[in-house]
């Protein structure tokens, strides 16, 4: 079979990173012979805009039994936040759409969890190459009842210190500044020092699909996850799969600063799971309620301020790899 690439690279990802990586991979496909169209971005949201029309004039679903003359192969160059724009582009359209991916962020959580080449970008070529079909890979879906808005997600879903986190270090001027020398990665590690301070213990509620309620009133980080990782390698759920339709929602408490510290070198040695002040449930359906307002991430992108009705389930998305 043959296949047209549509490349779409976030010229910005990795602290500019999505440009070196995509003006290496279109060098190696021209050395390939192969036929690709490129577009790199020259504005942040534009990959929104660029995928929202190749699917509604481009694409097609992948049918495993059909044959085709030229496959038309999406191939998305950025960030796990750029995965994450282009799932939801994708949300209007046919869900059997699929996508290759070569990360080109600072964490590339989602890339790790299922086994994408990362930081060799002719390895990660190589790897889309090889492939003759896609993979059926694990995704979550939101629908957060009291803004009435609803997404994708591929790796997490926080509300606690990691999407204070995330806020602090998306709204600091530092950042810019860091970016400037391809030192993003410590913009995150100043805003967990700042945060981890600030940061203050609010209540959860969460209920399964099978009926089981527990409440939480100390609640300092809730993330629902689709794979093992976030915050760019740490294993928060070392036994969740994004090959298996559940989820894992994980919740750690601060009931004193002693064994809040406790809680993160466990955390660091993967030992956390034996601490009594962390939590965790597994489900392919999750509702999470806080009653106070709190910041919220997803795949590392801000949500602002609020209280959270939230209902989580799982679903599918074809990666090419």
């Amino acid at each position: 079979m043959n296949y047209h690439y549509y490349l779409v690279i976030n010229s910005n990802s990795g602290s500019g990173r999505g440009t070196q990586i995509g003006k290496e991979l279109t060098a190696l496909m021209d050395e390939k012979g192969l036929n690709y169209s490129a577009s790199f971005t020259q504005y942040a949201g534009q990959e929104i805009e660029i995928v929202k029309e190749l699917a509604a004039n481009t694409l097609v679903a992948w049918e495993e039994d059909k044959e085709y003359e030229t496959f038309p192969l999406l191939l998305v160059v950025g960030g796990d936040g750029t995965l994450n724009q282009v799932m939801n582009a994708l949300h209007d359209f046919s869900k059997d759409i699929p996508l290759a991916f070569i990360p080109g962020g600072s964490g590339n959580d989602f890339a790790r969890a299922v086994g994408i080449t990362r930081g060799n970008t002719k390895e990660a070529l190589e790897q889309i190459l090889k492939a003759d079909q896609p993979q059926k890979i694990n995704v979550l879906k939101y629908y957060e009842s009291n803004k009435q808005i609803e997404g994708t997600f591929v790796n997490n879903f926080g509300i606690g210190i990691d999407a204070s986190v995330v806020h602090a270090t998306n709204d600091s001027a530092t950042k810019a500044t860091l970016n400037k020398y391809h030192l993003g990665s410590l913009a995150y590690v100043l805003s967990v020092l700042k945060v981890l301070f600030t940061q203050k213990t609010f209540t959860v509620t969460v209920t399964l699909k099978n009926g089981e309620t527990k409440t939480f009133d100390k609640a300092f980080l809730a993330t629902t996850t689709n794979h093992a990782y976030f915050g760019g390698g740490v294993a928060i759920a070392p036994s969740a799969d994004p090959r298996k339709e559940d989820m894992y929602f994980v919740l750690a408490e601060k009931t004193s600063w002693p064994r809040l510290f406790s809680l993160i070198f466990a955390l660091s040695k993967g030992k956390h799971f034996e601490k009594e002040d962390f939590h965790h449930f597994v489900s392919d359906e999750i509702i999470l309620v806080t009653t106070t307002e709190q910041y919220g991430q997803v795949d590392g992108e801000t949500i602002d301020k609020q209280e959270f009705n939230l209902k989580f389930q799982a679903g599918t998305r074809y990666i090419w790899f």
